[in-house]
């Protein structure tokens, strides 16, 4: 094909990249008006390039193989090949050492087993497949990964896989969105800027729903773009699909981007103004079917017949979705909650909420690498737009993507309730959009003076920001901070004047700038990858690049001591997570600190300091110990981050004559249920879910299933103790109840008490 020659200003459908030729769109949109910006756009064939004649029309098809490596014919013959390789080296660099993880969240791990042992916990989300009670989030993240178990049986591997999938998949639908406007190299830059965003990489090799929720995402901005290219209704149906689908992955976090989104196709798609509103309101009836048909059935169902609702304190899933996983997180009225609820906004609780919460040391090195540039770019592309017409699909793409990253960090920024930083994966794909977006779009005017001024202004304040985030793993690759400041700094001065300079020397400075921005965040891509992650908080990049937990935190400490441990797997909690978190350091066997999150080696049993507001605590925050049970004394919130590391002893007694019983044990807390329950294979009940507070089972019932011979044995420990209102006080009466009234067995560090032996006290 013929292809325009590289010209100092671009027009849109000319150059883009480096200076390389690209076509822009496809060729079905080639008489599309040329944009606003620039001289005028050549002249470009009315009709689309024609495929190569069938055989025995006098030309032979080229085979599937060339096909797939040579892509589209309008496309620059490395384009493909370029994007092939971009998905390889994505997926080769997420699956490196993914075992290392074990199980991640092994509070997902074992609904995960559940679903692969019974339909009705896949169809429920239960966490044992005797489906006493579900996880406190919809199933649809469940799903892929226990088909996987079911074909390829209960492993690291098979759970981890569909989530390293997700993540490639998403790589590829970025670039798809972005190729069709903007040309294949916006989106291999978007690409390689969210495979290599340290949360993204943390998050597509764990287990938890953010993987599915951002596919999905990615995938409603896609449909949408293309519904504002032809005004398709089949496009603006799908995106409504897709939320529906990410609804029942992450409930209401899918319906953060609806508003801008609505409002963008309202206001600019190609149609009569009546068909733009009818085709939102199809959109939107789509998204009630694909995520209501779960919720309509679960809610129907007697629930004499279903697994409790984890979470929720009434057994609704509609008060789970709109109390603790809706506006709970916003206004930090969770009832129910790590916390005890009605912690209110402002309490700084889960972190300091305000505009620069995305930059601050809980959250920055996560996800802000590139943010500063990404605003940048925003600004810059709304403004080179600013006189398209209304249906200009380079201004369309640039609100559609630039609106969900600004509400999503909004909404982020403000939320006051349980918020942990892998949150922020969902602004992966925003972030990385604009980048590709604005670099190629700004390279294409560089002619301009502020265009190159602007390219040379986001060149510097990203080399600026990864100076700062390296700066604060100071301990951490010290010398790369300097490379990156200096290299992006003499990178933006090129940009500065590129127009002066010859094509080597502007594609030189533009590869520098490049390399500067994305350096830091590799370095905590690489770091992330290299290490494996498990409990219920994690965090991306080396030990020490987040600081906040949470009760019961995961990356770091916060105030008032909540050490969280960041990457460190030697110690129960060392040294430096005590001193993060206002704790004391101790030894490998626990100790004092509070709560360690992702330790892996400290044996919880021993008596630690809480670390609370409230004062110290028995037992602490157990790190998932070597030693057997692992877990921590009656009190504090043992078990909430990590369960226990299972020895062989404990799983023999566990797994004797199992068969004869519904559930094999029943353990306060699903994280300490979930480590028995992936040891075993055998189902054990999580009383009071997630938390160790949702009032499941009563008392009552409880003294009713161990009456009829159903629960063998109960896991002494775990969950939060005495504390966090009514509902964990029925944890805390069911076990005052069983260590009064039946015998103690004590295996290793780990105490059980066997539910068909009384004591002859009762």
């Amino acid at each position: 094909m013929t292809t325009q020659p590289d010209t100092s200003t671009g027009n849109g459908t000319g150059t883009s990249g480096a200076g390389d030729p690209s076509p822009g769109p496809d060729a079905r949109f080639a008489t599309s008006p040329a944009p606003s910006w620039g001289p005028p756009a050549p002249a470009l064939p009315a009709e689309p390039v024609r495929p190569a004649a069938a055989p025995g029309a006098g030309e032979p098809a080229r085979p599937f193989l060339h096909r797939a490596w040579r892509g589209r014919p309008e496309d620059p013959r490395w384009a493909r090949p370029a994007f092939l390789v971009l998905l390889l080296a994505t997926t080769v660099l997420y699956l490196y050492g993914l075992s290392a993880s074990g199980y991640a969240n092994s509070f997902y791990s074992a609904a995960v087993q559940a679903g692969s042992q019974s339909w009705k916990a896949f169809f429920f989300g239960s966490l044992d497949s005797a489906n006493a009670i579900t996880v406190d989030k919809p199933p649809a993240s469940l799903w892929p990964m226990a088909l996987s178990v079911r074909i390829f049986g209960l492993s690291s591997w098979a759970i981890l896989v569909p989530e390293v999938l997700m993540g490639v998949a998403t790589v590829g639908v970025l670039y798809a969105a972005l190729r069709r406007r903007f040309g294949p190299a916006a989106g291999l830059i978007a690409g390689a800027v969210l495979a290599l965003t340290p949360v993204a990489a943390l998050m597509f090799r764990f287990n938890n729903p953010d993987a599915m929720l951002a596919l999905l995402m990615t995938v409603t901005v896609y449909c949408v773009i293309r519904g504002l290219e032809d005004g398709r209704t089949k496009w603006l149906v799908l995106a409504g699909v897709a939320v529906g689908f990410a609804f029942l992955a992450k409930t209401l976090q899918a319906f953060l981007i609806l508003p801008p989104l609505a409002v963008l196709y309202a206001v600019c798609a190609p149609v009569s103004l009546r068909k733009r509103f009818a085709q939102i309101g199809l959109s939107a009836g789509a998204m009630v079917v694909a995520g209501g048909w779960w919720v309509a059935i679960v809610e129907l169902w007697p629930a004499s017949s279903r697994p409790y609702i984890g979470g929720s304190q009434n057994n609704s899933f509609l008060e789970l979705t709109f109390g603790y996983n809706g506006l709970g997180r916003i206004n930090g009225d969770e009832t129910g909650s790590v916390g005890g609820g009605g912690g209110g906004g402002g309490t700084g609780q889960w972190g300091e909420t305000g505009w620069n919460r995305m930059f601050n040391s809980e959250i920055g090195s996560q996800i802000s690498w590139l943010l500063p540039a990404a605003l940048i770019l925003l600004v810059a592309g709304l403004v080179l737009t600013r006189k398209a017409k209304r249906t200009d699909l380079t201004r369309g793409s640039f609100l559609a993507w630039g609106g969900a990253l600004l509400m999503t960090a909004l909404v982020f920024s403000y939320m006051a309730g349980i918020f942990h930083q892998y949150y922020t994966v969902a602004l992966a794909p925003y972030i990385a959009a604009v980048v590709g977006m604005g670099a190629t779009v700004l390279w294409e005017e560089r002619g301009r003076v502020w265009a190159s001024l602007t390219l040379a202004g986001a060149a510097t304040a990203s080399a600026a920001w990864g100076y700062v985030l390296l700066d604060r793993t100071s301990d951490y690759l010290p010398w790369l901070k300097w490379l990156v400041l200096v290299g992006g700094l003499t990178g933006a001065l090129g940009l500065i004047f590129v127009t002066r300079l010859g094509r080597r020397l502007a594609l030189a400075a533009a590869a520098l700038s490049c390399a500067a921005a994305i350096a830091g965040p590799t370095a905590y891509t690489l770091s992330t990858v290299n290490t494996g992650h498990s409990g219920s908080i994690v965090t991306a990049g080396p030990s020490g690049a987040s600081t906040m937990g949470g009760p019961g935190g995961g990356g770091g400490g916060m105030r008032g001591g909540f050490p969280g441990g960041g990457q460190n797997q030697q110690n129960g909690n060392g040294a430096q997570n005590g001193q993060q978190g206002g704790g004391t350091g101790g030894p490998p066997t626990g100790g004092t600190g509070g709560f360690p999150g992702q330790n892996q080696q400290g044996n919880g049993n021993t008596q630690g300091n809480g670390g609370t507001r409230g004062g110290n605590q028995q037992g602490g925050m157990p790190g998932g110990g070597p030693g057997e049970g692992g877990m921590g004394g009656g009190g504090g919130a043992g078990g909430l981050l990590n369960g226990a590391n299972v020895g062989s002893a404990a799983k023999a007694l566990l797994s004797k004559n199992a068969g004869d019983y519904t559930w094999a044990a029943a353990a306060i807390g699903s994280q300490n249920s979930a480590s028995y329950q992936l040891a075993t294979g055998k189902p054990v009940m999580a009383i009071g879910g997630f938390n160790g507070t949702d009032p499941s089972p009563t008392l009552a019932q409880f003294k009713k299933y161990v009456t009829d011979g159903k629960i063998h044995y109960f896991i002494s420990g775990g969950g939060m103790g005495g504390g966090g209102g009514a509902s964990s006080s029925t944890s805390s009466r069911i076990s005052s109840w069983v260590t009064a009234n039946f015998k103690k067995v004590t295996v290793g560090s780990a105490t059980f008490y066997d539910l068909t032996q009384p004591t002859s006290s009762s």
